[in-house]
């Protein structure tokens, strides 16, 4: 069984497509520029379940259009439209490259280099030039860390934390 802390969400299914079953995949992040991988895990009623691709053509650059196996009619397309799609932590760790999206650090504990927990990075704000990780705190405050690697002091995979060099003042906005 896959649980929630073995994956991270790269996006959702927005619709069906034509009548062989196709979906339209819409992601927000570029893992497959680093890694291929034979199933996409997809959480159907709240259960994560591997699907395995049968085809995958990409149409922009946050769309795919994907026909997975045992999925072969528009009806049964259907009970997919709207769930989330996630990748597997380890498979994007092992990718070979140097380079983790942001996304994969969502569910990361945040600690300062004093290593004083500064809380769980839920979500990634992309709606400026740069980036940033949504920090909530366990008081329920939410912080924005610059998402920006001469922040990062160190990553555990294993841990799930996100050592940061926190800029003075930045906590208290």
């Amino acid at each position: 069984m896959i649980n929630d802390e073995a994956v991270y969400k790269i996006g959702y299914i927005s619709k069906s497509h034509g009548l062989r079953g196709e979906v339209v995949f819409r992601f927000s992040d570029d893992i497959f520029d680093t890694t291929e991988s034979e199933y996409l895990i997809i959480r159907v009623d709240g259960i994560l379940v591997p699907f395995f691709i049968e085809e995958l053509r990409f149409r922009s650059d946050n769309s795919a259009l994907v026909k997975f196996e045992g999925i072969d009619s528009s009806d049964k397309a259907q009970m997919i439209v709207g769930c989330d799609v996630c990748f597997e932590r380890d498979k994007a760790a092992q990718s070979g490259s140097n380079e983790l999206t942001l996304s994969y650090f969502i569910g990361f504990t945040v600690k300062d280099t004093e290593g004083t927990v500064i809380g769980t990075i839920t979500d990634i704000d992309d709606q400026t030039e740069n980036w940033l990780f949504k920090v909530d705190t366990e008081s329920g405050k939410s912080h924005f860390i610059p998402a920006h690697e001469e922040f990062i002091e160190d990553i555990s995979h294993e841990s799930k934390t996100l050592v940061m060099s926190i800029l003075d003042g930045l906590l208290n906005i």
